[in-house]
């Protein structure tokens, strides 16, 4: 099966503390981890880690950052044909602040004002495509040009760019925030308030919805049943990458036979096993490791 993924790519820089760190202080640390990262650019070095055949589409700044960036993917056996380094453009940087007591995230994005978007035409065919909001006229395209791929949404943020693409995907994987912001509706705790976001955003955009709840796992609706999928309890030390993972996985297994109820178990699972190291391409658990625990999602 050949795989795109198509979106945001960018570079983060990840320093490790065990305290967030008072303002007008200086602070040591003995190493920094560098590494890729944003949502398609992350799921589609998992589908290559994981010996699938995927190109990811999108840009990145003629620079340091993003030859870093193209490198990466090379390494892994990812197609970077559609991968644009743009002249004049500083590819997008996160420094990421790691709370290693209690695995939070601080994240400092420097981003250009004017980001170019993907010029090169893709008319190649693909079995499998996963968006991430970020290329709207492209991943439409592509979209349109592919009706019998599987293709799944990575819905993180609410903006317009990721809303318009919702009805062209199969699978809209998106996150509580994404949800709430979209419905206007209010989140209790309950499985009663998720029915009403599950029910507005499945007859709004009609395909398969996921909604992804951090630590909680994630909800959806197997045949005529709704269940709140639960992920394994771990103790996280970086949460940087996770949802990213967690979405590449689904893709992974929902386009290799899996059941939705088991993608969603094993997704869970890859995510909160990738929450055990720093920085989010170095934390990607392997396809073996997943399977190997697999009898932990089975139990729950």
């Amino acid at each position: 099966m050949k795989y795109l993924t198509i979106g945001h790519a960018s570079y983060d820089i990840t320093f490790r503390l065990d305290k967030f760190p008072i303002e007008n202080t200086k602070q040591r640390v003995s190493k920094h981890i560098d590494c890729g990262g944003g949502p398609a650019s992350n799921a589609g070095y998992l589908l290559a880690l994981w010996d699938c055949d995927v190109s990811f589409q999108g840009v990145a700044g003629n620079d340091y950052y993003g030859k870093m960036i193209k490198a990466e993917f090379n390494s892994v056996g990812v197609d970077t044909t559609y991968l644009e380094l743009v002249d004049n453009f500083d590819t997008m940087l996160s420094f990421i602040i790691a709370n290693s007591t209690n695995a939070s995230r601080t994240i400092l994005t420097s981003q250009d004002d004017n980001v170019p978007k993907c010029s090169l035409d893709n008319d190649n065919k693909y079995d499998v495509i996963l968006v991430d909001g970020e290329e709207e006229e492209m991943s439409k395209k592509i979209l349109l040009n592919n009706k019998t791929a599987i293709k799944v949404i990575d819905a993180g943020s609410f903006k317009p760019g990721t809303v318009n693409l919702c009805p062209y995907v199969d699978y809209l994987v998106c996150s509580k925030n994404f949800a709430l912001d979209y419905t206007n509706l209010e989140y209790d705790g309950s499985i009663e308030s998720l029915i009403k976001i599950h029910e507005k955003l499945t007859n709004d955009f009609h395909n398969t919805v996921v909604i992804t709840l951090e630590d909680k796992g994630c909800f959806t609706k197997i045949g005529d049943t709704y269940k709140l999928i639960p992920s394994i309890k771990v103790k996280a030390v970086d949460t940087t990458g996770a949802g990213d993972i967690f979405h590449g996985a689904f893709t992974y297994f929902i386009s290799h036979g899996y059941s939705l109820e088991d993608t969603c178990k094993l997704a869970n699972l890859t995510g909160a096993l990738s929450t055990l190291r720093v920085g989010g391409r170095f934390s990607m658990p392997k396809l073996s490791a997943v399977l190997e625990r697999r009898n932990l999602v089975d139990s729950i």
